[in-house]
């Protein structure tokens, strides 16, 4: 039997419009570490969350501060995106402090800041310590589970041992899609009640009026295993021995160590010439890098939610991705989905979509439809919602 999930919210913020005749203040602690230096996915989650928080609730309702810790990485706050909100920035190495939050439970929120909160809000799988605080967690995904290898570092040495742990002890879950909710239930063993889905929203981009027709195709994340890379380089060199012209495939993600075979293979024929690659794109210049892209491809073999799926439908790019994760729950019937390990399947799914016109026209149009149901004002008032409950969690655990 499939795990239960929560059910899924409703489309443009229906779901939350409840909580507006009935609020109460909270003062919140959210870890802003994420969004820092070259944020990826779960970093832009953040900083949107936050200013859509911001611009959703007045502080007499929500108390925002944001918690940065680092030796070397200062936060610097754009009060013209963050207005109202207090930083505090700690000069503490990340990974010592994380040690002791992960492994200790030490430091407290209230030690480190001075500060007292209603909430703490890790925007990881671990717990942000806290002696009186409701303690929240957000669970992207759970890859690192089934696939250790494809992580590093402290999600490689820290995530698997202590997760279940954390799930268990925290008083709410926020999970960004119904598949990563399942997830959770099923490998975790949480209650179904005990989690929040909140999506994030469709960034504030107008449709292009219609694609470059020189345009290349794109594909957007850091290149480590679990996206898949070698099995689009596969497709684009099946493409390349039998279609010509070839739009140039772009990847756009920062390289990691594991990317060194994929680097080393595009400067070899048939793929040099055919693929580029240019590293990190800041969130400033992202919209400008879809605008000008023929199709988006995410071929990852999974996904907690897919940000550069919904990122795409926005402006009007048309989507090949893989039908795994959370990418078909993102993508629905705006776009072509396939089978990862197959590389022909993925081959044939870019070609058509370079081929046939009308089908790519159709597929953008429904994604821009598709990415209006997303909107950050909806997922914030999730989130606040799920503040309540963390906070009423706590407060009959201790009763």
């Amino acid at each position: 039997m499939a795990p239960r999930v929560p059910p899924a919210p409703a489309p443009g913020g229906a779901h939350a419009q409840c909580l507006c005749g009935n609020v109460a203040r909270v003062r919140v602690l959210i870890d802003y570490r994420p969004a820092l230096r070259q944020p990826t996915g779960a970093g832009e989650y953040t900083h949107q969350l936050v200013k859509a928080l911001l611009g959703t609730f007045p502080k007499n309702v929500l108390e925002l501060t944001v918690f940065s810790s680092s030796w070397k990485d200062r936060l610097e706050i754009d009060q013209t995106e963050l207005a109202g909100v207090t930083a505090i920035d700690s000069r503490v190495p990340v990974r010592l402090l994380n040690i002791a939050w992960h492994r200790l439970g030490w430091p407290s929120a209230e030690g480190l800041t001075g500060c007292t909160f209603a909430v703490t809000h890790s925007s990881h799988p671990l717990i942000l310590p806290s002696r009186n605080a409701a303690q929240i967690i957000t669970i992207h995904d759970l890859n690192f589970l089934s696939h250790p290898e494809r992580t590093h570092a402290e999600i490689r040495r820290d995530y698997p041992v202590l997760i279940r742990d954390h799930a268990r002890r925290a008083n709410r879950i926020i999970v960004p899609s119904r598949f990563t909710a399942g997830e959770v239930v099923r490998l975790l063993d949480v209650a179904a009640e005990k989690i929040s889905v909140c999506s994030p929203g469709a960034p504030a981009w107008t449709p292009r009026p219609a694609p470059p027709a020189d345009g290349y195709v794109l594909f957007l994340g850091t290149l480590e295993p679990r996206k898949n890379i070698g099995a689009l380089l596969d497709a684009y060199e099946r493409l390349s021995l039998r279609r010509y012209p070839l739009p140039r495939l772009v990847l756009a993600g920062k390289a990691t160590d594991e990317s060194r075979p994929w680097l080393e293979r595009i400067k070899r024929p048939p793929l040099d010439g055919a693929v580029r690659h240019i590293g990190y794109v800041e969130p400033t210049k992202r919209r400008e890098l879809y605008e000008g892209a023929r199709l988006l491809v995410q071929p990852s073999f999974e996904e907690g939610f897919g940000l550069p799926v919904l990122e795409a439908m926005t402006v009007g790019v048309p989507v090949v991705a893989a039908n795994r994760g959370a990418l078909p729950e993102v993508l629905a019937d705006a776009g072509t989905l396939v089978d990862p390990d197959k590389a022909d399947e993925m081959a044939a799914a870019i070609d058509r979509m370079l081929a046939d016109e009308a089908y790519a026209a159709a597929c953008a149009a429904r994604g821009v439809e598709r990415a209006r149901h997303f909107q950050w004002a909806a997922t914030a008032r999730r989130v606040y919602e799920a503040y309540q409950l963390a906070v009423e969690h706590r407060q009959c655990a201790s009763a």
